[in-house]
């Protein structure tokens, strides 16, 4: 390591200490009674004289979150004009400011007013943090951007409010809000989570113990490998087994793609590992050979797996199967992910001379195929 490289990381452990601590409590859905928690550890908090402000929290008019309020400092919100209407945000500046030892921030996936100074509400979050401000804040699993396919696949919903990954890996503590399918749907019809209107529709869409199930399997799964994480993190260096790399291989087929690469960061996720994205470009796919849709999507799929934690690779290339061996050699891969058998990336694979040498390759350097549906 040069001298350059030894004052840039020295920096980076200094940024690091500094940085506030980011605590995440996750629940499966609307509900369970997270607002509640962070509620009860702010007045905890506040009874050992800790500096602790609340900078949002939504309440929902739920009559037990509501009580909890009562005492705890809370920061005035900024009103802006949007469309006519007058609507309440989080004063961040306000809360650089004061400079709390701790701030309660709900919802974190929330999608702050146009105008605003960050578009997303986690945005605000990492400014926070990195002025060394503690934060508590809350997410429900169908807003993490990688669970999204799955969550529409359950629910019938695409969330449009998504918090990166990345956001939730830098949390240093999680805790999920577990219920049973029974006692949400339980609270359901006590009116503890919807007024009374609302309460039929609910029980038809989204409260069925099938998806409320599929969902807390999500956020249990979610929550378990961040404390795997979390030890593999804190195991001495030399004690861990060769880290395993993903690589996702994607073609412009944008569905396919988009596809591909939420599953291989999920994977990636769960191993707690680093993963790339590799899309070869073919002379047939040369600048303004396919069209402009396309390229949009091709740009998209490549900023999806940015925000993912990937890191981008694109490489100029007619022989596939060789542009993916060589990447996979130079860049330490474990697993190699592409779509199915009848997808058109692995077609080209197949149909390439040198496809039986990959496999050779791949098969004596250990590294695994992963055909993903």
């Amino acid at each position: 390591m040069d001298k350059d490289q030894n004052v840039q990381h020295f920096l980076e452990l200094i940024r690091k200490s500094r940085r506030g601590k980011f605590k995440i409590y996750i629940g499966m859905s609307a509900g369970v009674g997270k607002t509640f928690r962070m509620l009860q550890e702010a007045q905890t908090l506040l009874r050992n004289g800790v500096d602790i402000k609340i900078g949002f929290i939504e309440t929902h008019n739920r009559k037990e979150t509501q009580a909890l309020i009562e005492g705890l400092p809370i920061l005035p919100r900024r009103h802006l004009f949007y469309k006519g209407k007058s609507l309440d945000e989080m004063d961040v500046q306000a809360i650089l400011n004061l400079h709390p030892e701790v701030v309660v921030v709900d919802e974190l996936a929330h999608t702050n007013i146009e105008g605003s100074k960050n578009e997303k509400r986690w945005q605000d979050v990492m400014e926070i943090l990195d002025a060394g401000i503690n934060v508590i804040s809350a997410i429900n699993i169908q807003h993490i951007e990688s669970l999204n396919k799955d969550v529409k696949q359950i629910t019938g919903v695409d969330v449009a409010e998504r918090v990166p990954d990345n956001v939730l890996k830098q949390a240093d503590e999680m805790v999920n809000i577990d219920l049973t399918a029974d006692e949400l749907i339980t609270r359901l019809k006590e009116g503890k989570i919807y007024t009374a209107d609302k309460i039929e529709i609910a029980m038809k869409n989204f409260f069925q113990p099938e998806k409320i199930l599929q969902l807390r399997e999500l956020a249990l799964k979610e929550v378990a490998s961040q404390v795997e994480r979390k030890i593999e993190t804190e195991l001495p260096r030399g004690a861990h087994l060769r880290p395993e790399h993903f690589m996702a291989c994607i073609s412009s087929n944008y569905e396919i793609a988009t596809k591909v690469i939420r599953k291989t960061a999920r994977l990636a996720s769960y191993y707690h590992s680093k993963w790339f994205m590799l899309y070869v470009q073919t002379s047939k796919e040369d600048g303004d050979k396919i069209g402009l849709a396309a390229q949009r999507h091709l740009i998209n799929n490549f900023k999806l797996a940015t925000e993912l934690g990937a890191e981008v690779i694109r490489v100029k290339q007619n022989n596939i199967a060789k542009a993916i061996m060589e990447t996979a050699e130079q860049k330490s891969i474990t697993t190699i992910c592409i779509g199915k058998p009848h997808l058109s990336l692995f077609n080209v694979i197949l149909n390439t001379a040198v496809f039986n040498q990959l496999l050779t390759k791949l098969s004596s350097s250990n590294i695994d195929v992963v055909i993903l549906s």
